[in-house]
């Protein structure tokens, strides 16, 4: 019959508009994707990879898988693959790419590592710590002064990876000046080294810059005529302080270690020693400011010491003299019969009259001394 259709079957009414409809998404242009899908479990970790051959950076978008093969199969290439906070699943997919050793793949995943250099196997590992300044309008008990993180450099013979942990650091900018300056970038994966440890030093002495105004900020405050009682933000600063000196001074052994690889290219070494020489600026700019930091601190704990010390004296003054009408009014209380000036006609007046000339004198007495 005409009316009849089969159960779970729309009608021809509502099929005829979803079939022309997945017609005209089939016939519109899909948008071509412009960066390779690079697997793994958090493909966004992978930032950016490119193939660089004589100082010059190969057009386009590549996998890194393919980007591995690639330069393993052509002298004078290499592969700057770079990484910002991979897991594991990521990390095991490169190593596999890269032959990495399993040790790395480990110790990429996680942070917070100490600015150090070490070869395992045919693959040198440089890890150098990041500092970023947080700018405040005013320095409290719970503000944030530098941000740190690390960034792990795994340089091999035709290969760079960068794996970065932190919002600090970010390697973009590194990338694209390196990119401008095709004599430094043609002598090899040492040359991403360095420029990294150079934008790294370079924030080191931007920071202690911004934490020179913090300090100077501080020196203003304790040494002004009107003295704030807080004190919380001087050991936030000093705690900041030292997780900034945690960044920047043990990344020197680190350097002269890099300077004395066999493998280092005899055209960067001087740039090398160019990044251990502002390396040495900074350190003697934090280790300054630590001095100055503690002498400030020292100073405003002296100030509290003295204004407590002030505060102890004026109590103690404004009781003794509280304590004089204390004691003539306890010993007229005890209601003995025979009592100076008990009966007197004036007697009552007399006696509150020497309270408050007592009193005068005590008062007079401790405004001379400095005490009130």
């Amino acid at each position: 019959m005409f009316g009849l259709r089969r159960r779970g079957t729309a009608p021809v009414s509502e099929r005829l508009p979803r079939a022309l409809g997945r017609l005209i998404e089939g016939l519109a242009p899909r948008p071509a994707a412009t960066i390779p899908r690079q697997g793994g479990h958090n493909p966004g970790a992978v930032v950016d990879c490119a193939i660089y051959a004589a100082g010059v950076r190969r057009p386009g978008a590549v996998h890194y898988t393919e980007a591995a093969r690639a330069a393993r199969r052509r002298r004078g290439t290499y592969v700057w693959l770079g990484l910002h906070e991979p897991d594991r699943a990521t990390m095991r997919s490169i190593a596999e790419a890269f032959d990495l050793h399993e040790l790395i793949v480990e110790q990429a995943i996680e942070g917070g590592h100490r600015p150090a250099l070490e070869t395992i196997g045919d693959v040198t590992r440089l890890v150098l710590r990041t500092a970023r300044y947080v700018e405040h309008e005013e320095l409290t008990a719970t503000s944030e002064v530098v941000d740190t993180g690390d960034v792990t450099v795994l340089i091999g013979a035709w290969f760079v990876i960068s794996i970065r942990h932190g919002a600090a650091g970010a390697l973009w900018h590194v990338r694209r000046d390196l990119e401008k300056r095709q004599p430094v970038l043609r002598l090899g994966p040492w040359a991403v080294a360095y420029a990294i440890g150079s934008r790294m030093v370079d924030e080191y002495l931007g920071v202690a810059a911004a934490v020179e105004r913090d300090l100077e900020r501080l020196e203003e405050e304790t040494f002004s005529a009107h003295v704030s009682p807080e004190i919380a933000h001087f050991y936030q600063l000093k705690r900041e302080m030292v997780e900034f000196k945690r960044a920047v001074l043990p990344l020197q052994e680190p350097l002269d270690m890099v300077l004395g690889q066999s493998g280092l290219p005899a055209g960067l070494r001087p740039y090398f020693v160019d990044v251990r020489g502002r390396l040495a600026r900074a350190v003697d700019r934090v280790a300054g400011f630590d001095d100055l930091l503690n002498s400030i601190l020292q100073a405003r704990l002296a100030q509290v010491s003295m204004g407590q010390n002030n505060d102890m004296r004026m109590i103690a003054a404004w009781a003794a003299i509280a304590a004089v009408p204390t004691v003539i009014a306890g010993v007229y209380g005890m209601n003995f019969a025979w009592m100076p000036f008990l009966n007197a006609h004036y007697g009552f007046h007399g006696v509150v009259g020497l309270m408050a000339l007592v009193c005068a004198g005590l008062y007079w007495r401790f405004k001379r001394a400095g005490w009130l």
